[in-house]
């Protein structure tokens, strides 16, 4: 996720907070590229989750287009992680 905010300082606020959320296996930013990079379980968290941390430290995401795709993948993936959760599995050998 590409974020739009140059105060380092509430970023590194905001990643350790994250990094406190249960469900989160690692999560990074790479200050160059101004992306964070997150790797979680879906179901037990959401993207939504993170951003709202984002933006109680006044974190702003990338608003271009390639952003805003990535992010509606991500939710609709999260999504089908948890319907698909509980669902009873079947198969037919």
């Amino acid at each position: 996720m590409k974020l739009d905010s140059s105060d380092i300082d509430a970023i590194k606020s905001a990643v350790a907070d994250i990094d406190e959320l249960y469900g989160i296996d690692s999560v990074s930013y790479d200050d160059q590229k101004r992306k964070l990079h997150l790797a979680y379980d879906a179901l037990r968290l959401c993207l939504d989750c993170v951003e709202e941390i984002l933006e109680k430290h006044a974190v702003k995401t990338s608003h271009d287009w390639w952003n805003r795709f990535k992010e509606e993948h991500y939710r609709f993936v999260d999504q089908n992680v948890k319907e698909n959760a509980k669902k009873e599995p079947w198969s037919c050998h």
